[in-house]
C-alpha cells in the first residue's frame, strides 16, 4: 500500500526527484574523490615536501568540497519541497474523502483514529521521503562507489569490508526486526489516546458533574501509559543502534590500521592510500548504517501508508449519481415510499417501510419514544444516509439521483446537537449563504427569537463563538443553528428536536414566527414535547421503526394508543383536548 500510495502522490514532482538524485549524485561523486586526493598530498606532497604540489592539490580539495557543499543544499532542499508537497497532498486528499464519507463511514473509523491518520500517519510518511531524498538516496552511491575505490587503494585490506559489512547488516537487521511489532502497536496507541482525549475535553462538564476526575485520570494514565511503554520498548531497541554501529566501525578501522600497518612495512602499500582506504571504510559503513536507519522509519511508514491507504480506498456508501437530477420544481413536496434503513450486519431494519407526503406550506411533525429512528429518518433526507429499501424523493425525484450540492442547497437542517464554528455570530449564520447581509441576518435572528441576547453582546453580529460554540448556552446555540438555516432561506426545513432546549414560551414565539415568515415552506419537525407539535398539519408517530399513527393531533388521540400515551404521559386530559 505504501508503494502505490507513493508512486499516486510523487507522481507530479518528478522532476524534482531527478534534481535530487543528480545532486545527491554529484555530492556522492565529491565526497568519494576527496580521500583519493588526500592520499595524493601525503604521497607525493607531504612525503616528497613538494610544498607547490601540496597547494595545488589542496586548492583542488577545497573547490571540490565547496561544489559538494552546494550540490548538498540543493539536493536536501529539492527533497523538502518533495516531502512537504507530499504531504500537503496527502492531507488534502485524506480530507476531501472524509469529507465524501456518509455517517456510517465516519463511524467505522472513528473521529480520533481520523484525526491521527491525517496528522501523524502522513507526517510518518513524509519522513520517510525526506529522509530517502537526504540520506538514502546517496547511501548505495557511497556503499558501491567506496567499494571500488577502496579497492583501487589496496585489494587485500579489502577483505575486511566482507567481515565488517555483512555483521552490520546482520547485526541492525535482528535489532529492526523487534522494532516493526512495536511501532505497530504504536499508531493504534496514539488513536486511543486520542479518543480518551477527545471524551474527556468534551464532556468535561458531565466529568466534574458527577465527581469522576479521578476515574479520567486514571483512565488517561493507562492510555498514556500505554504509549510510553511502546515507545520505550522501540526507543531501547533504537538505543542499540548506534553503540552497535560504532563497535563495528573502530573494530574495522582498528583490523585496517593492524594489517595496513604491516604491509607499509613491507613497501606493499603507501602511508596516503591507507589513509584513504580508512576513509572508504567508514564512508563505506556509514552508508550501510544509513540504509539500515531508513529500515527503522520504514516499517512504520507502512504503518501508517496502510492506514491512510484504507481511509482513501474507502468509498462512501452515499455516492453521487452518473447523470444527476440538476433542476428541481421550487416546491419541496417530501415523500417516502415504503423507505426502509438497516446498519450494515444489523438483525433488524432501524426503519421499516416508512410511507408519508410532506407537502409545501405544511408542518410535518415525527415524534415517537427513545430510539423509534426518528433522527435517522430526518437523515435520509439530505442523503447522510441512503435508503436501503423503498425510496425517498424530493419534487418527485429520489434523492439518490439528485445532483448532491442541488440537495443540500433545498433543504436547511438544524441537527439534534447544534454545532457552532469558531469564528463570530455573522460567520457561523452565513455558513449557509455568504453573501447575506446585515439585514438578512438580523431578520434570521428576529425570527429565531436570537435577536435580544445578541443584540445584547458588546460585538453583536461580530461577537466571537467559540469551537462548538461552548461560550453561549445550549439555549441559544439551538436559536443560532435555526437563524443559520433560516439565512439560507431552502425550501425545506428540518428540524431535529430543535426546540428542546427552549422554554415553553420561546418555543411558541418561535414556532409563530416560522408559520409567519416561511409559511410557503415543507416543515418537518422531530419533536419530544407534544406541545411543539399540537398544530402540526400532520403527526407520524413512529415506534420501534414503523409508523404506527399518521394524522392530526386530534385524529391520532382517538386512533393511536401510542400516541394517546405519550401525550397523557406529558399533558393532562383537559390540555390534551
Amino acid at each position: 500500500m505504501l508503494g502505490r500510495l507513493l508512486v499516486r502522490f510523487l507522481r507530479p514532482y518528478w522532476p524534482l526527484l531527478i534534481g535530487v538524485v543528480v545532486f545527491q549524485l554529484g555530492q556522492s561523486i565529491a565526497s568519494l574523490y576527496l580521500p583519493t586526493l588526500n592520499a595524493d598530498i601525503i604521497d607525493n606532497g607531504v612525503a616528497k615536501g613538494d610544498t607547490g604540489y601540496i597547494m595545488r592539490v589542496g586548492a583542488l580539495m577545497l573547490a571540490i568540497t565547496l561544489g559538494q557543499v552546494v550540490f548538498s543544499v540543493v539536493a536536501v532542499y529539492f527533497g523538502a519541497r518533495t516531502a512537504m508537497s507530499l504531504g500537503r497532498d496527502l492531507r488534502g486528499a485524506i480530507f476531501h474523502r472524509v469529507g465524501e464519507f456518509s455517517e456510517r463511514e465516519v463511524s467505522r473509523f472513528g473521529a480520533p483514529s481520523l484525526i491521527t491518520r491525517t496528522t501523524n500517519d502522513v507526517q510518518q510518511v513524509q519522513m520517510l521521503v525526506l529522509m530517502t531524498c537526504t540520506l538514502l538516496v546517496s547511501a548505495p552511491i557511497l556503499a558501491v562507489g567506496g567499494v571500488v575505490f577502496a579497492l583501487q587503494q589496496d585489494v587485500p585490506l579489502s577483505g575486511i569490508l566482507v567481515v565488517a559489512v555483512p555483521v552490520l547488516l546482520v547485526g541492525i537487521g535482528l535489532i529492526i526486526s523487534r522494532m516493526v511489532p512495536q511501532f505497530r502497536k504504536m499508531q493504534t496507541r496514539i488513536d486511543t489516546i486520542n479518543r480518551v482525549l477527545r471524551e474527556q475535553l468534551t464532556g468535561i462538564r458531565v466529568i466534574r458533574a458527577f465527581v469522576r476526575e479521578p476515574v479520567e485520570i486514571d483512565r488517561f494514565a493507562d492510555a498514556n501509559a500505554a504509549v510510553t511503554e511502546t515507545a520505550v520498548k522501540a526507543g531501547r531497541l533504537f538505543a542499540l543502534m548506534f553503540p552497535f554501529v560504532l563497535l563495528v566501525l573502530n573494530v574495522s578501522s582498528i583490523a585496517v590500521l593492524w594489517f595496513g600497518a604491516g604491509r607499509i612495512d613491507s613497501g606493499a602499500l603507501q602511508v596516503g592510500a591507507l589513509v584513504a582506504f580508512l576513509s572508504y571504510l567508514i564512508q563505506i559503513l556509514m552508508a550501510v548504517m544509513m540504509a539500515t536507519f531508513m529500515a527503522v522509519l520504514l516499517p512504520r511508514a507502512a504503518v501508517s501508508g496502510d492506514r491512510i491507504g484504507e481511509v482513501l480506498s474507502t468509498e462512501p456508501s452515499v455516492v453521487s449519481p452518473v447523470s444527476p437530477v440538476t433542476t428541481l420544481p421550487s416546491t419541496g413536496r417530501i415523500e417516502l415510499r415504503a423507505a426502509t434503513f438497516s446498519y450494515p450486519g444489523a438483525e433488524q431494519p432501524v426503519l421499516h417501510e416508512v410511507s408519508f407526503t410532506a407537502q409545501p406550506g405544511t408542518t410535518t411533525a415525527v415524534i415517537g419514544s427513545t430510539g423509534a429512528g426518528k433522527t435517522t429518518l430526518v437523515n435520509l433526507l439530505p442523503r447522510l444516509f441512503d435508503v436501503t429499501g423503498g425510496a425517498v424523493l424530493v419534487d418527485g425525484v429520489d434523492v439518490r439521483e439528485v445532483d448532491p450540492e442541488l440537495l443540500w442547497s433545498r433543504i436547511g437542517l438544524i441537527p439534534q446537537r447544534p454545532y457552532l464554528f469558531s469564528g463570530t455570530v455573522a460567520s457561523n449564520l452565513r455558513y449557509g449563504k455568504p453573501d447575506a447581509t446585515d439585514d438578512e441576518l438580523w431578520s434570521a435572528l428576529e425570527i429565531a427569537q436570537a435577536k435580544d441576547f445578541v443584540s445584547a453582546m458588546p460585538e453583536q453580529l461580530e461577537a466571537p463563538i467559540a469551537q462548538g460554540g461552548t461560550n453561549v448556552s445550549g439555549g441559544q446555540r439551538q436559536r443560532l443553528a435555526i437563524a443559520r438555516a433560516l439565512v439560507k432561506r431552502p425550501e425545506i426545513y428540518v428540524f431535529d428536536d430543535s426546540f428542546s432546549a427552549l422554554d415553553t414560551g420561546t418555543d411558541a414565539r418561535l414556532r409563530a414566527a416560522l408559520d409567519r415568515q416561511v409559511a410557503n415552506a415543507t416543515r418537518i419537525v422531530v419533536a419530544q414535547r407534544v406541545s411543539t407539535i399540537l398544530d402540526a398539519d400532520q403527526i407520524v408517530v413512529l415506534d420501534k421503526g414503523r409508523v404506527v399513527g399518521l394524522g392530526t393531533h386530534d385524529e391520532l388521540l382517538l386512533s393511536s394508543p401510542e400516541y394517546a400515551e405519550i401525550v397523557q404521559s406529558q399533558l393532562s386530559i383537559e390540555e390534551a383536548a
